[in-house]
């Protein structure tokens, strides 16, 4: 009792006594004991808080054991949040049917008038918005049991570690970060009063007769980045409501700002090379783009599929996932495309399955290859072959974003060093897009700052048909990171640039165009790209020459036709080759005239990427006067 008693000491004179009274009065004594255990007192101050205003009937806090975490799931399955499916540790999850995504429009940051986040960037007032979400959040709870989670971004008690505690009246969220996240509890003690941890808020508030939130009007995910705090309502999506993923990351690129290093939104690959090298690329892609495929590939080992956190040691730069587990988009997995993954998804082990058909307990999805129902149940009820929803519109047999959730570590390629409390050492970073005539498959920056500027601060991806009803019109994306950003684009490249100061060993930066396209015809493969990925890995190591272009170091013929038969086995031809690597000058000239308007508009802009820009138009002019509008690779 000697830890209780100086922790409530402590609380008793930080707080006020009526906080503590909630605290004592709600909880149980075991749950009391656990959170007084944690002798922090802004800790205490937002859980006393969260509890007086949601007003649960009970509370649970979960520790790091077992016991706790085997809690978490079996409420999950009792309030019918998941199901249990034929496979042992499968479960299915519903979400609404109006509420299977990000809900950009009500997610806003709370600012103060002497904030400026720059254009362009979704905000409220602060004390309008809090004023707002906290009248919503009045008195939710009743009836429900409040969860206390206690997590770690990136792996415990290292310079990764972020400490985050959330909150939830949802088994199924809480039951969703026992795979996503490190447990934290444990950490939680050893940052002792510490306020450097982030807190997040959420319930799912009033569920209709499916058991899913019912008031989506009244959906709202609030951003405080001042008190490290994320407010989630009305919502029971996991990019909503888990305040771990996309909501934290905006935190964490504050955090990462203020601390000199990087969140970003990348994946972590750990490429195989001669002799038992390994040699790990992050990558930053925007969605459609071949993000998931490329962190997946066969034979290689994943160490993260979504989001990184890169900091400076030594003169070099290592990287951390910031989750330990996957919740990624089910459809299209098949056993021929993506045998890794199929096979976890189809074998026991714990898993959430969410949006997807069922059919006598098996799990089906858009695009899994197999020979698929005419009934089941799905998001959007009692399912069958032509249902339409209220509007009309067919409902597919599972959501295009239907998702699994499962810990990384069951993957047969996962990387052995998830949990190293030292990261990977980063060699190279690598920018995807999405264009049809603008960028070669694959190529290399001159060096840090030119990478920085015309790779990473210049993406452009185009639409498909399923996001806008409109395909092919680029969108500026710098990073992939621009739906998460939480400062102004222009500060955000300076700290990219900035990041290279003091390195001894700086990655090299790459970028990738998977998309390029003649008369509706791609001019690569799917699997092409784990061809560009092992050329990387030689560049890293000088064991590949490049051809310099005006635009970056393309690769030569023979290197790439020696890879594609190591790796593919296929046979590469010359005029593939050429097809793929022309240069088309027009197209990379109008690109650099789009992306400098966009940065004459963003305050903060740093000159120097509208200098290396206008390099690289100069180069592209040079070379249009000496080989013409199409320059062959074979020119150079």
């Amino acid at each position: 009792m000697k830890n209780t008693t100086t922790a409530l000491e402590t609380f008793n004179v930080e707080c006020n006594s009526e906080k503590l009274m909630v605290l004592e009065t709600v909880l149980d004594e075991v749950s009391y004991r656990k959170l007084m255990a944690l002798e922090n007192e802004k800790l205490h101050r937002f859980i006393a808080d969260a509890i007086d205003l949601c007003r649960p009937d009970s509370v649970f806090v979960c520790t790091d054991s077992p016991e706790d975490i085997e809690y978490i799931r079996q409420v999950a399955i009792d309030q019918g949040e998941e199901t249990p499916l034929i496979i042992d540790g499968h479960t299915v999850h519903y979400d609404g049917y109006y509420d299977q995504a990000r809900d950009k429009e009500h997610t806003k940051y709370l600012v103060t008038n002497e904030m400026d986040l720059g254009a362009n960037i979704n905000s409220i007032d602060k004390a309008s918005g809090e004023a707002e979400i906290r009248e919503i959040l009045n008195g939710i709870m009743a009836g429900k049991q409040m969860l206390i989670r206690f997590l770690s971004l990136g792996p415990t008690n290292s310079d990764f570690s972020i400490s985050c505690c959330q909150i939830t009246d949802s088994a199924y969220v809480a039951h969703s970060e026992s795979l996503l996240y490190r447990p934290g509890y444990e950490q939680f003690k050893t940052i002792g009063d510490s306020t450097d941890f982030f807190s997040i808020l959420h319930s799912a508030g009033e569920l209709d007769q499916y058991n899913v939130s019912k008031n989506i009007d009244r959906r709202r995910i609030y951003i405080d980045l001042e008190e490290e705090l994320v407010y989630s309502v009305n919502t029971q999506y996991a990019g909503n409501t888990v305040g771990l993923k996309k909501l934290s990351l905006r935190l964490a690129i504050q955090k990462a700002a203020r601390e000199c290093w990087l969140a970003e939104h990348m994946f972590i690959l750990g490429v195989k090379g001669s002799n038992g090298r390994v040699t790990y690329l992050t990558g930053a892609y925007p969605s459609m783009c071949g993000k998931t495929s490329t962190a997946m590939l066969p034979g290689e080992y994943i160490l993260g599929d979504d989001l990184a956190y890169l900091r400076k040691r030594n003169g070099s730069v290592y990287g951390a996932n910031a989750e330990s587990g996957i919740f990624g988009i089910i459809q299209d997995i098949s056993e021929t495309g993506d045998p890794v993954i199929f096979k976890a998804l189809t074998t026991p082990r714990e898993i959430i399955f969410s949006n997807v058909l069922i059919n006598e307990g098996t799990p089906y999805w858009l695009g899994d290859g197999r020979e698929t129902p005419q009934k089941g149940m799905n998001h959007s009820g009692e399912w069958f072959e032509g249902k339409k929803d209220a509007e009309g519109n067919g409902i597919p047999l599972a959501h295009k974003n239907a998702r699994y959730t499962i810990m990384q570590s069951e993957l047969d390629n996962c990387d052995p060093n998830l949990e190293n409390p030292d990261g990977a050492l980063i060699s190279g970073i690598i920018y995807g897009g999405r264009d049809s005539d603008i960028s070669v498959p694959c190529e290399q920056a001159f060096d840090w700052v030119h990478g920085v500027i015309t790779k990473g601060a210049s993406i452009e991806s185009e639409t498909t048909a399923a996001t806008l009803d409109k395909e092919g019109v680029l969108t500026f994306n710098p990073m992939s990171n621009l739906d998460f950003l939480s400062m102004p684009v222009g500060q955000y490249v300076r700290m990219h640039l900035d990041f290279a100061g003091g390195l001894n060993e700086v990655p090299h930066i790459f970028a990738v165009n998977y998309f390029q396209r003649e008369g509706g015809e791609f001019l690569t493969g799917i699997r092409d790209k784990h061809v560009w990925i092992k050329w990387m890995e030689l560049r890293v190591h000088n064991e590949a020459d490049a051809i310099k272009t005006p635009t970056g170091l393309i690769p030569f013929y023979e290197d790439l036709k020696k890879l594609f038969r190591e790796v593919l086995d296929k046979e590469y031809t010359l005029e593939a080759y050429v097809r793929q690597f022309t240069c088309r000058v027009p197209e990379n000239l109008a690109k650099i005239d789009r992306i400098e308007r966009i940065y004459l508009e963003t305050s903060g802009t740093p000159d120097i990427l509208f200098e290396v820009l206008e390099a690289q138009r100069q180069r592209l002019l040079e070379a249009r006067d000496k080989y013409g509008d199409m320059i062959s690779p074979l020119d150079y």
